[in-house]
């Protein structure tokens, strides 16, 4: 395997390396691979924290009450809002990258459906902007999400705890 001369790092991840920082896809996505392209060549690289949200089986604690889930967004705009809240992160938090990849589409129990990874010097400000990341997904980044459930499909809101969650930043929503 070819290496790149100065960071030692694969040449195949470091041609990776202009990767865009939001990507929303319909198709599943490799958590090594992501952070590989988020890490490639950047050896100030001291940490690096990422979360991954997938689709659960249930609702309200009844496994089994959710079949599938179908989510939806408004290209551009959805990309765009995700930019802004990278920004934000940049601002509030002395990190050195970050990546978000969310699937759209129609995913079963199971199936990943965000990727939020940050790298910064420490552990410390990874943490933070990579929850302060998915603290904003939930609630403010222009998704729809329809569940099929035994009774019927439904179009599922942010919870009062998400919007909580937000206001721990200092952003008020009124998804309510």
């Amino acid at each position: 395997m070819d290496q790149h001369p100065v960071s030692g790092v694969p040449a195949e991840q470091t041609a990776l390396q202009g990767a865009p920082r939001v990507v929303i896809q319909s198709g599943d996505f490799d958590l090594s691979t992501e952070i590989a392209r988020l890490r490639a060549g950047d050896a100030g690289v001291g940490a690096v924290c990422s979360f991954v949200g997938t689709v659960r089986d249930r609702t309200a604690g009844t496994p089994g009450s959710i079949s599938s889930m179908e989510l939806e967004h408004y290209p551009g705009m959805t990309e765009k809002s995700i930019e802004a809240m990278i920004d934000q992160a940049h601002q509030r938090f002395d990190i050195l990258g970050a990546r978000v990849i969310h699937r759209v589409g129609l995913l079963q129990p199971l199936d990943q459906i965000v990727l939020v990874a940050v790298t910064s010097a420490h552990r410390g400000e990874s943490f933070q902007a990579c929850e302060f990341l998915m603290d904003y997904l939930k609630t403010q980044a222009p998704f729809w999400k329809k569940e099929q459930t035994p009774e019927g499909a439904r179009w599922v809101d942010a919870r009062v705890t998400d919007d909580a969650a937000l206001a721990k930043w200092g952003i008020v929503s009124s998804n309510f």
